[in-house]
């Protein structure tokens, strides 16, 4: 006999404000504890000196990640001018500096350069592997290492403004795999001053605003309430992206068993990712097929 799963069987999303100082994973388990969850993860990492929009999926949520993971996001941040520090961020030690200060049109010059499709070499200091070890144990332990640049769409960059000379403030939204970081520190090379990162705020990621997040504060002082779920959002809100098929019943039970259903008729183009649902209750995500799709994805969910 299997083992029975302690917490509750939730579904759904959350979406939490993260605060500074704290890593993603730890909001994950303070979260599955105050929800009292069986099953719980997060779409997208935020570094601990990051704050911002944090969604987390809870039970057969957990199988949309992926799609929120790939949506494009939006970050507010902050540059310090004249410096450059070994892990591109105030974290770091300073390498190296410049007297030179570029002014807003300077910088908005420069900007179209990192618009786009672009190649993006990771800090060092980053959870990219090398060798099978991360990239920032390495560079704890002194190692300076050549990581290879990887693709990156970026679909705005703009300065937002200039509190003094030392300081630029910029919006960027971008697709998956973006580190800001990185960003900053290739736009202070090349206005030939030097930059890193002191402040990085996630506006948005996908389907999910800063608006619709809880704070860390509230989600302590309401862990165990019933109350809590109010803040929860539906399974569905990670599918923002995708087309949604209306099923029919007996379309819906082949689908649970993992074969191909019939589905309504809708808009969408043979060969398109969809999902379906049976009285607004998700059933799977698929391929569509010529009036079937077919199943990669099964929700375990009551009608």
């Amino acid at each position: 006999m299997a083992r029975r799963k302690k917490g509750r069987a939730l579904n759904g999303w959350l979406v939490v404000d993260k605060p500074l100082g704290v890593t993603s994973s730890a909001i994950v388990n303070k979260a599955k504890w105050a929800f009292d969850a069986q099953k719980a993860g997060h779409a997208g990492t935020l570094d601990p000196e990051a704050t911002g929009v944090l969604a987390i999926a809870f039970g057969e949520a957990t199988k949309t990640v992926p799609y929120v993971t790939d949506s494009m996001k939006a970050y507010r941040f902050t540059l310090r001018l004249g410096q450059a520090t070994n892990t591109d961020d105030g974290e770091g030690e300073i390498t190296q500096e410049s007297d030179l200060r570029p002014t807003a049109d300077e910088i908005r010059a420069a900007l179209p350069a990192f618009t786009g499709d672009i190649m993006q070499v990771p800090p060092q200091y980053s959870a990219v592997k090398v060798d099978g070890e991360r990239a920032y144990k390495r560079a704890r332990d002194g190692e300076e290492m050549e990581l290879a640049a990887r693709p990156l769409f970026v679909e705005t960059l703009e300065l937002v403004e200039m509190p003094d000379a030392d300081h630029a403030v910029l919006e960027m939204v971008c697709g998956k795999g973006g580190y800001v970081r990185s960003i900053g520190r290739d736009l202070g090379q090349a206005l030939g001053c030097f930059a890193h990162v002191v402040q990085l705020r996630r506006v948005w990621a996908g389907p999910f605003e800063i608006s619709d997040g809880i704070s860390f504060e509230t989600l302590d002082e309401l862990a165990k309430d019933p109350k809590l779920d109010e803040f929860l959002l539906p399974l569905e809100a990670g599918l923002h992206d995708l087309p949604e098929l209306p099923c029919t019943p007996e379309g819906a039970a082949k689908l649970r068993n993992g074969n191909p259903g019939m589905v309504m008729t809708s808009d969408a183009e043979y060969g398109d990712e969809c999902w379906t649902s049976l009285n607004g209750v998700p059933v799977a995500i698929g391929v569509y097929k010529g009036g079937e799709l077919h199943p990669n994805r099964v929700f375990v969910l009551e009608d």
